[in-house]
């Protein structure tokens, strides 16, 4: 995004991305509810510290780092590889069948209502905020 953009328009849109790209991610795994040895998924919470960095809080901005497991050789003998496409498998499942699919739809609908009601947030601080610069631009916000 451009450098003109508010801060806080930038985050709304990577935010928006954000569950764009989980509720595709949440869709699989629903899609694949019935597939043997499916693992259920999600996609990794995005890093907002380059929004709060830009900020320029002064020189001793607040830092806000997303914690990053690196993976080890030990990790590695034991069967750990690193995700691919930012999605990372879901260990915060309720179940998991005996076929190895660990997919539960009442979980996936939960995600799926929390997705809608975070969607609806941000659209509302979008149309606020679109409202507050039309007001500071003289053209009737609202």
């Amino acid at each position: 995004m451009s450098g003109s953009t508010p801060p806080v328009i930038q985050g709304v849109a990577q935010a928006m991305r954000h569950l764009s790209e989980r509720q595709r991610v949440v869709a699989q795994n629903v899609a694949n509810s019935d597939t043997p040895g499916y693992r259920a998924r999600d996609v990794a919470a995005p890093d907002f510290s380059r929004l709060v960095e830009a900020t320029g809080v002064g020189t001793g901005a607040p830092r806000v780092a997303r914690p990053q497991v690196n993976l080890t050789s030990g990790m590695s003998a034991l069967g750990a590889s690193t995700p691919s496409g930012g999605a990372i498998f879901d260990d915060n499942t309720s179940e998991t069948k005996p076929d190895g699919n660990n997919v539960t739809l009442e979980d996936q609908l939960m995600r799926m209502g929390q997705i809608q009601a975070d969607f609806t947030a941000l659209s509302g601080i979008y149309r606020k905020q679109m409202g507050l610069l039309r007001s500071a631009l003289g053209r009737g916000g609202g």
